[in-house]
């Protein structure tokens, strides 16, 4: 049975099958976390035709790893999600240092709303150099 509004797209990154030699696709639930991927992966003003697409956490890059760095994170990922995956809602964002003081590890959770199910991701971002 098909999953509402999910849909169905190519994958990501572009692939193809080499059984079929044909695109291989991402289907419903894999389809939105690809694309949150690839929201969190996109800075603002990096796609020609739609320079507003994309997450501002890039312009932090050179923050340091500090509370106020976390925090300015999260709200950038909270926006981003909101204007551009209508399929989801955010239930909860957490930026909390990865491995190294370069590291931030992204934490959200996630309920995709045609089907109530909930999910979770970790997008690794790193800071360049930071003096955290």
């Amino acid at each position: 049975m098909p999953k509402p509004f999910l849909g169905v797209g190519w994958n990501f990154p572009v692939d193809v099958d080499t059984t079929t030699n044909k695109l291989k696709l991402a289907a419903f639930e894999e389809s939105v976390r690809q694309a949150i991927w690839n929201i969190l992966g996109t800075a603002k003003g990096e796609r020609v035709m739609r320079p507003e697409f994309g997450c501002g956490i890039h312009d932090l890059v050179f923050a340091t790893n500090t509370a106020a760095t976390s925090s300015r994170i999260a709200a950038e990922v909270q926006k981003a999600l909101l204007l551009f995956e209508p399929r989801i809602e955010v239930l909860n964002i957490e930026v909390q240092p990865g491995g190294s003081g370069e590291v931030l590890l992204i934490r959200l959770a996630y309920r995709i709303r045609s089907t109530n199910n909930v999910f979770n991701l970790v997008y690794p971002f790193y800071l360049e150099h930071s003096a955290g």
